[in-house]
């Protein structure tokens, strides 16, 4: 044999050899779990132990380590393996973990994503980012302080997010002398808690995440601990993805795939439950029923697919099915409906605005959604039930919620993927919460809209007009009521039917029972703006007169409306203008401290971006500012 030879089937060799690997590393099963607890407990040392023993480190890294450890490591000339995971400059500067580092790594039997989660209370909105995804959580304890204030944090969200596989691993046994005596009391006063928070079950282990004890292998040094150490326990493990497929079939559709005109098809990821051709299946919802003719993946058709795949399902029926739908078993479909009781942590630093409207994304479902006030929020130290208006960074909050469209769910408790939503600021694009909803509420399901004869068109017909709601938003003292006033007289003179709600005068009856907050004003405009709505199905031009001080609250009203019938007229007036007629008193009051959440003082007024109508009254007087209103908005007939 000629070394050409040789050299040719060593190549051959190798490739086989990795290509068996890569089938091999392909088809192991995936476990999702985070490192939690309070400050210090050695969550980002027991990571950098799993990645180092279970050879994830490259020889550079290593030197990397050795490097970094005596230079700004915490063990002296050992090793510190947490410098693996701390990677941000601040958390290396501090030795804590700030946002939620994601590491891979694999063993012979299953492959790992592992998220490292802060420890402190004000980044406790990172820890449950990390969480949402986890099939399992290691919650770390020190051993010489035993259970702190965020291990009992950190357990209720775990518990709250429906992570069922919980590893309570009591760390730093070495600086305890391995003592039973300490590990038994710590485990009986975190079973006593995890009980009182509905934890059923949870696995506790010795650990030294430094110095290796029971993470590979059993330790000498604890022959009193008998059961798994922690590497087998993660790769024996049942994952969630297991118990989702024998669940009724859900697939929140992604897309819809049309690469021509001879095939059709819905896209998505299965969330529950599985599907062959010739299942019976209903889209929701609009409740429209089908059969499965076939299921398309990149490679080829499936004779089956199940939780955890990506597929395209084709129907034997033109069926209406788009993104945000779901596609579920005909026989037993989840929910439908636009009110619900939540769950909600909220995220963000600024508080949650009762009545004021945020995005809900739920699966592939985006809707438009409101926050009531709380029902109470809870102390996680105590358990207690506090009453609440308002859900601040890190609260964790019971509510009733509305969306302004139906929406396709099941129970947080029954899916995550049609039971967990987060909420986004529509001014920002922040996340700013992220919920678990517990049930639909029952007035949501026993009241109907009631079909009537005479509609919209009728009314407005008979009045010989189109009907429309004419918005003035602007600062106090811009003009806004007088404009409207006289935008109301020229159009009664043109024999349109009218009717002019003014913001002090609604609050004399209407919103009498308001105040000026920034949640009072979010739930002023938005009873006005249902009352303007309901005043422009009767066929009424109306004309609202309202500071409105926020842009997402005029875009509410908006969308209540048919397109075109919201007319937003800006009364454009510079501040010391509008400060300088202060007709009221009131800027007087407000620069005086007497008068609180006073607009354009201490409280803010968001100017519309686009508004259909603008007037500067600097440049016009009042009733000039009035005859170009009309003359803009009578030619929309």
């Amino acid at each position: 044999m000629s070394d050409t030879d040789t050299i040719y089937k060593t190549d051959a060799l190798i490739a086989h050899d990795i290509d068996a690997y890569l089938d091999t590393h392909q088809h192991k099963s995936l476990l999702r779990f985070i490192t939690c607890g309070s400050v210090d407990d050695g969550k980002s040392t027991l990571i950098g132990r799993l990645l180092y023993d279970s050879k994830m480190i490259f020889e550079d890294q290593l030197e990397a380590l050795q490097a970094d450890s005596k230079r700004v490591g915490t063990q002296g000339q050992e090793i510190d393996f947490a410098l693996l995971v701390d990677g941000l400059a601040a958390e290396r500067e501090q030795g804590i973990t700030i946002d939620v580092a994601y590491r891979f790594f694999a063993t012979e039997k299953r492959k790992f994503i592992v998220a490292d989660c802060p420890g402190h209370e004000q980044y406790t909105r990172n820890m449950f980012t990390g969480a949402s995804t986890a099939d399992l959580a290691i919650m770390m304890i020190d051993a010489r302080k035993g259970v702190l204030v965020q291990t009992r944090r950190h357990s209720y969200l775990c518990n709250l997010i429906g992570i069922k596989n919980i590893v309570l691993a009591v760390n730093k046994m070495d600086l305890v002398d391995y003592s039973q005596q300490v590990f038994d009391e710590i485990f009986a006063d975190y079973t006593a808690f995890a009980h009182e928070i509905g934890i059923k079950s949870f696995t506790a282990m010795p650990i030294s995440g430094f110095k290796g004890d029971n993470i590979t292998t059993l330790s000498e040094n604890t022959p009193w601990f008998t059961g798994q150490p922690l590497i087998e326990h993660l790769e024996s493990v049942e994952l969630d993805l297991t118990t989702d497929q024998t669940k009724p079939f859900r697939l929140p559709v992604q897309w819809v795939n049309r690469p021509n005109l001879d095939f059709r098809g819905f896209s998505g990821l299965i969330s529950s439950g599985s599907v062959k051709p010739g299942d019976a299946v209903r889209v929701l919802p609009s409740g429209k029923t089908s059969t499965v003719t076939k299921i398309v993946t990149l490679d080829d058709e499936l004779d089956e697919a199940v939780a955890g795949q990506s597929v395209t399902i084709c129907f034997a029926d033109e069926v209406d099915c788009s993104r945000g739908n779901v596609i579920a078993v005909a026989d037993a479909p989840p929910e439908v409906s636009d009110q619900f009781e939540a769950t909600i942590v909220w995220m963000d630093d600024d508080p949650l605005h009762v009545g004021r409207a945020y995005w809900l994304k739920l699966g592939t479902q985006t809707v438009s959604v409101t926050v009531q006030q709380p029902k109470y929020t809870v102390n996680v130290n105590t358990m207690e039930h506090l009453a609440a208006k308002t859900l601040e960074l890190n609260a964790i909050g019971v509510a009733e919620l509305a969306t302004d469209k139906p929406i396709v769910f099941e129970p947080y408790a029954l899916s995550r993927t049609l039971g967990g939503f987060i909420l986004i600021d529509k001014i920002t694009n922040r996340t700013v919460g992220a919920g678990m909803l517990h049930f639909s509420l029952r007035r949501a399901q026993n009241v109907h809209w009631q079909a009537t004869d005479i509609g919209r068109e009728e009314h407005a017909g008979l009045k010989n007009q189109k009907a429309r709601v004419l918005w003035f938003t602007g600062l106090s003292g811009s003009g806004k009521s007088t404009i409207a006033n006289e935008v109301e007289k020229s159009l009664n003179l043109m024999n349109r039917h009218t009717f002019l709600l003014d913001g002090d005068n609604v609050r004399h009856g209407l919103n009498k029972d308001l105040g000026f907050t920034e949640a009072d004003r979010i739930e002023n405009i938005r009873r006005v703006g249902e009352v303007a709505k309901l005043m422009a199905d009767a066929g009424l031009i109306v004309l609202t007169a309202f500071i409105s001080p926020f842009r997402v609250e005029r875009d509410m009203v908006r969308a209540m409306l048919p397109d075109a019938e919201f007319i937003e007229i800006f009364v454009d007036t510079p501040l010391e203008v509008a400060e300088a007629r202060d007709v009221k008193g009131l800027y007087k009051k407000a620069r005086s401290g007497a008068l609180k959440n006073f607009t354009g003082i201490d409280s803010p007024y968001e100017p519309p971006l686009n508004p259909e109508i603008r007037v500067n009254t600097v440049e016009m007087t009042a009733t000039e500012a009035a005859e170009y209103i009309v003359r803009q908005i009578m030619p929309l007939k």
